[in-house]
């Protein structure tokens, strides 16, 4: 099982590519996903061992000479962080919902993971950057205090990093909204 999650963002489409091939060629490391974003960029994400994640986002930026943009390695990454990138989470109901929005997208990935570490909380969608204008959100749900928890923790960290946009608690979402969110 997958214990860590790297990404690298490139401010280069073609560099990108090229990079996350090498990527995964040099590192023992599969791909969560590789893609453009807005508004131009290109983000290369990999999951494996923490060794193996290291090295992969070493290698990512070692190849993105002047188009780097930023990168991180999470270890012991939470597992739902995964399936909320890929869109690929649909929780039996939506309780009370939380929504952070950050201007960075790896920052994003780091806040989304302690926020599912913070408290009881389900992924719905983690997305970044496409059709964004380079932001990224994460959307989750839980009963009110754990998403009122996993809020002041995502918050903590695009605080700390001056990347916060907004947050919002959502006690009882509209019924009519729900569908909207997927």
């Amino acid at each position: 099982m997958s214990k860590a999650i790297g990404m690298v963002e490139f401010v280069s489409i073609a560099r990108g590519i090229y990079a996350a091939d090498q990527m995964v060629k040099i590192s023992d490391v599969e791909i969560v996903t590789a893609s453009s974003v807005c508004p131009g960029k290109f983000i290369a994400i990999v999951h494996g061992d923490v060794a193996a994640v290291q090295d992969s986002v070493s290698i990512g930026e070692r190849l993105a000479e002047e188009y780097f943009v930023d990168s991180i390695v999470i270890p012991n990454v939470n597992s739902a962080v995964f399936p909320a990138i890929t869109g690929a989470t649909m929780p039996d109901r939506i309780q009370a919902l939380g929504i952070m929005e950050s201007f960075s997208l790896a920052t994003m990935i780091i806040a989304a993971d302690a926020i599912l570490k913070a408290a009881d909380l389900q992924p719905l969608e983690l997305r970044l950057g496409n059709g964004l204008g380079g932001k990224a959100f994460f959307t989750f749900t839980g009963d009110v205090a754990a998403v009122e928890t996993g809020v002041e923790a995502g918050k903590a960290i695009a605080e700390e990093k001056g990347l916060l946009v907004n947050a919002e608690v959502i006690p009882s979402p509209s019924d009519r909204l729900i569908p909207s969110l997927f």
